[in-house]
């Protein structure tokens, strides 16, 4: 078996064999069936889903020579040629280097011409996102009304670089991840097929690696096969991958229960030592923390929905109850929360074993947040703002203030008597009302009348 090619040689040709996307194969189907044609599609989702091949699939149902029929024949002259890649009716474009004004142009020029031996003239734009602006403004008219026997199919990962007004002109397609369960029959088709023999649990390790994507799954299954065993096991699939295995998460789970700092660094040194990937690790991590908050809360009814071995789920139900439910929870959130700190930190692997020390040490931490601030110490200062202060001086007796209708005395010849000291003056028990303005009426007498009290003020 040549696993180099085994993606390409396992791509669906047929609806009916593409992996997932029920929905989106039923419309597409239907629409062939009864030549019911949108002049532009738009497919989006994440990479490896099948936004290419149900592009294909589609063009073949469109020009078989048994249209309109909801599934192409693959035996037809038209079928073959798409196969193949070489009718001159189904184009295919990259945007990503042919995605400038001057290409949409020359696409404009070609969309013109009819079909040269087939019903319809599809053009595929894959990574659509990249093209231009211009080049997307220069499409608005040729993707709204096109010719009769013209379709577009637009594939793209990236949706939200679309302009509106290209959107607003396509039938929008979202393709979604594949599910854990749709992937692993996928797999085991595939191995089957191959007479491989395999073991469950090895397919299903390939499939959560995938995250959805059957093209990565097909990757990481090439990948494990390539090292020539007899049967795809579970061991060289994490040997090859570089996955750690359950006994590993078993000493992990133990070291956070009995807070034991070192055994949680030697768990981590294993880790590194062993190359495993850092972010898959994070992500099973996550997962045991969600299987042991779902049997902690739900019990053995929790059990028909952690999908593991029936074994290896009991091991899982008995270490839930030793847990508090707030600790798994809080280690739950936690894990989730830092898998980007974590992968993006300048040094990762510091920062992972700062977050699985705070998870084993999560409940000597806890009490922290609950400290009471000393009722002494005003909001948002120290302790050592309450300490008593000088009393202050006495306030001068109200008596020595002069009445409010008693004869004011003059600003200016109050200079005439020394000033206390700073340190030395009191404050005033109440405000004295503001004294009634008197005085000289010009800047003469005004001048006159600082000369006397400076006089005044230099006497003995």
């Amino acid at each position: 078996m040549s696993t180099s090619s085994l993606t390409a040689k396992y791509r669906p040709q047929r609806f009916a064999d593409v992996a997932g996307q029920d929905a989106v194969k039923h419309i597409l189907s239907r629409a062939a069936a009864e030549d019911k044609i949108a002049p532009a599609y738009l497919f989006s989702g994440t990479r490896g889903v099948g936004k290419t091949t149900l592009a294909r699939i589609l063009a073949k149902a469109l020009n078989c020579e048994k249209a309109p029929t909801g599934e192409p024949c693959n035996t037809c002259t038209q079928c073959r040629q798409i196969t193949a890649g070489v009718s001159p009716d189904v184009i295919e474009i990259d945007a990503a280097t042919h995605g400038k004004v001057d290409d949409a142009r020359r696409l404009k020029e070609d969309v013109g011409y009819a079909p040269l031996s087939s019903r319809y003239k599809v053009f595929i734009i894959d990574e659509a996102h990249m093209l231009t602006t211009a080049a997307f403004n220069a499409l608005l008219k040729t993707l709204e009304e096109p010719p009769a026997h013209v379709t577009f199919i637009l594939a793209t990962t990236e949706p939200h670089k679309f302009p509106a007004t290209i959107i607003s002109r396509c039938q929008h397609f979202l393709f979604k991840r594949l599910t854990q369960g749709e992937l692993e029959t996928h797999l085991a088709g595939v191995l089957t097929r191959e007479n491989v023999p395999f073991e469950p649990q090895a397919v299903s390790l390939i499939a959560r690696r995938g995250a959805g994507s059957v093209r990565d799954s097909m990757s990481l299954l090439a990948q494990v096969l390539a090292l020539g065993g007899a049967e795809l096991t579970e061991a060289d699939t994490r040997g090859v991958l570089g996955l750690a295995g359950q006994e590993v998460f078993f000493r992990l789970i133990e070291a956070i229960h009995d807070q034991d700092g070192p055994a949680v660094v030697g768990v981590l040194r294993e880790v590194l030592d062993r190359g495993l990937d850092i972010g898959f690790f994070l992500r099973e991590l996550a997962g045991t923390w969600r299987n042991l908050f779902l049997l902690r809360q739900a019990g053995d009814k929790g059990l028909a929905v952690v999908d593991l071995p029936a074994e290896e789920a009991g091991l899982w139900r008995e270490w839930a109850d030793r847990f508090d439910p707030a600790h798994i929870h809080a280690c739950w959130q936690m894990t989730l929360e830092g898998q980007r700190r974590v992968l993006t930190s300048l040094e990762p692997a510091l920062s992972l074993e700062l977050m699985l020390l705070n998870l084993a040490y999560l409940p000597r931490l806890l009490p922290l947040q609950n400290l009471a601030v000393p009722s002494a110490a005003p909001a948002g200062h120290p302790p050592e703002a309450t300490a008593p202060s000088r009393r202050p001086p006495a306030a001068r007796p109200a008596a020595a203030m002069p009445h409010p209708t008693s004869q004011p005395p003059r600003p200016v010849a109050a200079a005439a008597h020394p000033a206390p000291a700073p340190e030395a003056a009191a404050p005033a028990a109440s405000p004295a009302p503001p004294p009634t303005a008197s005085g000289p009426k010009n800047w003469g007498r005004f001048f006159a009348l600082l000369c006397r009290a400076g006089g005044r003020n230099s006497r003995p």
